[in-house]
């Protein structure tokens, strides 16, 4: 009996054994379906767009839409018929013999397998697939390598692996046959992860703490310190300055300053606080915009007041605010989307499913904001200061025991931003009038102009800011025309500078375009300026004048309004509802030649705007960080990866489109992506930590012969990043191990050591004054940016000047570098102080200081052939010294307390140490 059911049992597992390889079989041989997205695009992307795309139609026939692909073409016939290759004119042209007709024109024809392709994918009905970057992002199974063996889990760990990242890593390893690196030595390590996470070499005491460190948690430890260090906001705000235009000027010829360092400030507080991405995102789109705004998110809206203002004198003022505008399209699509959008300005995407028109309907979200091309950069967020700063906090307290809620908010808005003002350089029919040097409005005698569509709906009051000369004459405000019903008269003070007036004026409800004239009879020719307007204000009288109080209150509202004792922060504020723009389409981009009217809109073929959300900024903002969204997490990921390993999982940051390279693993980056938005609640440091914790991070840098073969550029992550460090880490890390960084945080931009002669200026004669104290010492990221002349030491090492929006820095290798870190008079002035640091240590022979000094910058021991080498090159220097006593003195500087020869030696030899390879790079 016992050996019938053995048998029956064997016959059965022989049956299930036959069908699962069967089965195997099967499901491994290759599928004949064409997929579109990696069979037939790249094809039609390399051989056929560029004459048949968004840009050009040739014959009638594009491949941008499938609609359009299986439109009828000039020829009165289809190209493509779904289900038959044969009957498809495409097909047809693609295998001719004649030069003249074939397809593609004067160029080699497609290849036997092509055409098999295109032929099959038609034959299979011409489907066509959206593309990996447009499609929602979803968790993918991480591929642990456990294999079904009879309904069971067979599991097949890789020793190596750590988390899941390294899993998606060791798939493909696997695949190439390629052998995962070991992990590098505890003090490599030590070095990457903080110059990572902080940029900067770790502390002396967390250093010796992580090296002494035995558990089995020492470098989870090590990385939880470094990303609750302050240092962390400093190091991710640098990344972040060059995708938002970061700069202190304004940008094109007068490149004047730029008071904007708060939103610096606001980056790096966010950063170090762990501010959910999301939040992060809506903060710096639409804080304004938010309920209450507070300071703090009025300033996160300086990320679109980065653009460069042009406020010479003969300007158009809307032709630069329309740059601008376009400006924020641009960045917000390369730095939060990840993809190129600009040329959607002229024409529809030639290899993206973007249409010309939506292009239109997204610039709709920006085009209401209240900041003209002017030269105060208005609006802007105001911070008092001194006594202002007391009446303003005396202000509130009063408005909030004695008006309502709504008008508290009205009157601090108004004092803080200025909102809701209406700027001079928005009126227009100008006749003996004109905007004076095209930012503020000039009333001559017997001048007259317009401000269209101004609701005076219970308003009384009329405040406004002006200059005159002479006599000041009058000023009269009609209704709807020139002639029209007369609103009110204002006889003007003669004043010099500026001044600002507080007049009231009859209640005219309803909204009115407002006519303006002015009467000097003391002017004796025409061309006299009468009077100049830079803003209007049309609100209800002070509130509260029955309340205890009222005149300090209303005398501390005035002169608040008046103040020029604050910090102007530039922001983005919306216009009101008798401001409002409309967007119309540019015809082939140029915005002087207007289309068709659009309405706030985004692309169809993304996710919609979820419900509720409004037609404004916030809406967008909403849009963005809708974990539907299919860019917003992929391209953060990919750019923490790329900052962590030197290039992203999908190597063109900034475009992640049809014609970017595609992800090396795709599965990885959307796991990453998805597990960011839901598990890490949008948590940046979680991100990281991920990362840094994986096995494929701490993998040895050292590159074996059969990795230099197979994976020359680590596209397959078999071993560690080694990459250049930035611009900012490589001075920031020489500043540290020479002990003269400062660590103040916060502030004013400062300006370290530049020769004198990089500053040409043009008009305002600023110039480049060093900064005393330790000011001249602080991280890069504080460094005075002017855009016409950007800090000589971030150019050499590729950074960006910063006029629009860069995704991604190209690092480069030129002679020029060597000669920057070698001659450098900063880089001269760390080696010295560095030798200095070395010379006090207990060290009793040259062999000894060198060997400490190594051991401070890399936390290891000296190799036996390096000290040989800078033991040599010492002894040179030495012997040239004594000789030519100048030359010591040229190296020492005026500090004659070190001024001898072997002094001067030593610090020949760490500046030699601050030029080593394994120094300016990343292992």
């Amino acid at each position: 009996m016992n050996l019938f059911v053995n048998k029956k049992r064997n016959i059965v597992i022989a049956i299930v054994v036959a069908i699962g390889l069967v089965t195997t079989f099967f499901m491994q041989q290759p599928s004949n379906k064409i997929d579109f997205s990696a069979d037939v695009k790249p094809i039609l992307n390399k051989k056929c767009i560029s004459c048949h795309g968004g840009v050009k139609k040739q014959g009638g026939f594009s491949f941008l839409f499938r609609e359009e692909a299986l439109a009828v073409t000039e020829s009165g016939k289809p190209a493509i018929i779904p289900g038959d290759p044969d009957g498809s004119e495409m097909i047809r042209r693609l295998t001719l013999n004649d030069p003249e007709e074939r397809m593609p024109y004067k160029h080699d024809p497609l290849s036997k397998e092509e055409i098999s392709i295109l032929k099959r994918w038609i034959k299979q009905g011409a489907k066509w697939g959206e593309h990996w970057a447009y499609l929602p992002v979803e968790e993918p199974t991480v591929p642990t390598g456990k294999r079904r063996f009879f309904g069971l889990l067979k599991p097949e760990k890789p020793v190596w692996v750590k988390n899941e990242i390294d899993y998606f890593i060791n798939e493909k390893l696997v695949k190439e046959k390629i052998q995962a690196s070991v992990e590098a030595d505890k003090a490599t390590l030590l070095r990457r992860v903080s110059l990572d996470i902080t940029g900067l070499p770790p502390s002396t005491s967390l250093a010796q703490q992580f090296l002494n460190d035995t558990s089995s948690n020492a470098y989870e430890r090590l990385v939880d310190s470094l990303l609750a260090s302050s240092h962390y906001g400093e190091r991710w705000t640098a990344l972040w300055m060059d995708m938002a235009r970061y700069a202190d000027t304004k940008g094109y010829e007068r490149d004047a300053h730029r008071s904007i360092w708060r939103y610096r400030d606001w980056l790096i507080q966010s950063f170090n606080q762990d501010k959910p991405y999301n939040d992060f995102l809506i903060e710096q789109v639409a804080g304004d915009l938010l309920p209450n705004p507070t300071d703090a998110q009025y300033i996160a809206t300086a990320f679109h007041r980065n653009t460069m203002t042009n406020d010479e004198g003969g300007t158009d003022n809307e032709e630069y605010r329309t740059a601008a505008v376009m400006d924020r399209v641009s960045t917000t699509w390369e730095t939060l989307m990840g993809t190129t959008f600009a040329c959607v300005q002229c024409h529809s995407h030639p290899y993206d499913p973007f249409r010309h028109e939506e292009y239109y309907k997204f610039l709709a979200f920006f085009n209401n904001t209240r900041d003209e091309d002017t030269y105060e950069d208005f609006p802007v967020l105001r911070e008092y200061k001194n006594v202002d700063s007391l009446k303003f906090e005396k202000l509130k307290v009063w408005l909030q025991q004695n008006v309502s809620k709504e008008k508290y908010a009205e009157i601090v808005r108004f004092i803080k931003t200025g909102q809701p003002v209406i700027n001079s350089v928005v009126t227009d029919a100008f006749t003996n009038s004109a905007l004076a040097d095209t930012k503020w409005l000039s009333l001559r005698n017997n001048g007259t102009c317009r401000i269209k569509k101004v609701d005076l709906t219970n308003r009384n009051t009329l405040m406004f800011r002006y200059s005159t000369g002479m006599e000041a004459g009058k000023w009269s405000i009609h209704l709807d025309s020139i002639g029209g019903p007369l609103l009110t008269t204002i006889s003007l003070k003669t004043t010099k500078g500026w001044e600002i007036a507080s007049v009231p004026i009859p209640v005219a409800s309803g909204v009115h375009d407002l006519w303006f004239s002015y009467k000097n009879p003391n002017l004796k020719k025409p061309e006299e300026n009468g009077a100049n307007f830079s803003w209007f204000y049309f609100t209800q009288s002070f509130p509260g004048n029955d309340k205890p109080g009222y005149d300090s209150a209303q005398q501390y509202y005035f002169d608040l309004v008046r103040s020029n004792q604050y910090t102007g922060t530039p922001i983005m504020v919306e216009n009101t509802n008798d401001l409002f723009r409309t967007t119309n389409v540019f015809e082939r981009g140029n915005w002087m030649v207007k289309s068709d009217e659009v309405k706030p809109g985004v692309p169809a073929t993304l996710n919609p705007m979820p419900a509720n959300a409004p037609a404004n900024r916030l809406g967008l903002a909403m849009w963005l960080t809708d974990k539907k969204n299919p860019l917003v997490s992929r391209t953060i990921v990919n750019r923490i990866w790329e900052q962590l390993f030197g290039h992203g999982l999908a190597e063109t940051l900034e475009d992640l489109g049809t014609q970017g390279i595609a992800p090396t693993h795709q599965e990885l980056l959307d796991w990453l992506s998805y597990k960011l938005m839901t598990d890490y609640n949008w948590s940046l440091k979680k991100l990281i930590k991920e990362i840094v914790l994986s096995a494929t991070y701490r993998q040895s840098s050292v590159v074996s012969k059969e990795l230099q073969e197979k994976d020359p550029a680590n596209r397959l992550y078999a071993r560690g990043p080694r990459v250049r460090l930035s611009a900012e880490q490589l001075r920031d890390q020489a500043l540290a191990v020479s002990g003269l960084l400062s660590r103040d945080m916060y502030g004013r931009s400062v300006m370290p050591y530049q020769p004198v002669g990089i500053w040409l200026t043009p008009y305002n004669g600023d110039k480049w004054k060093m900064s005393e104290g330790g000011d001249q010492y602080r991280r890069t990221i504080y460094t005075y940016w002017k855009r016409s002349a950007p800090y000589p030491f971030m150019m050499m090492f590729d950074g960006a000047a910063r006029n629009v929006c860069v995704a991604r820095r190209i690092n480069t290798n030129t002679p020029l570098q060597a000669l920057a870190t070698l001659n450098d008079s900063s880089y001269l002035n760390m080696a010295r102080n560095l030798a200095y640091n070395i010379k006090k240590e207990e060290a009793t022979s040259v062999a000894q200081q060198i060997s400490k000094g190594y051991e401070h910058m890399m936390y290891k021991a000296i190799s036996k052939e390096k000290l040989n080498a800078l033991t040599t090159l010492y002894t040179q220097s030495v012997n040239v010294f004594k000789e030519d006593k100048l030359k010591a003195c040229e190296v020492i500087g005026m500090d004659s307390k070190h001024n001898t020869p072997e002094t001067a030696a030593l610090v020949v030899v760490m500046n030699a140490m601050l030029n080593l390879d394994e120094w300016i790079t990343k292992n």
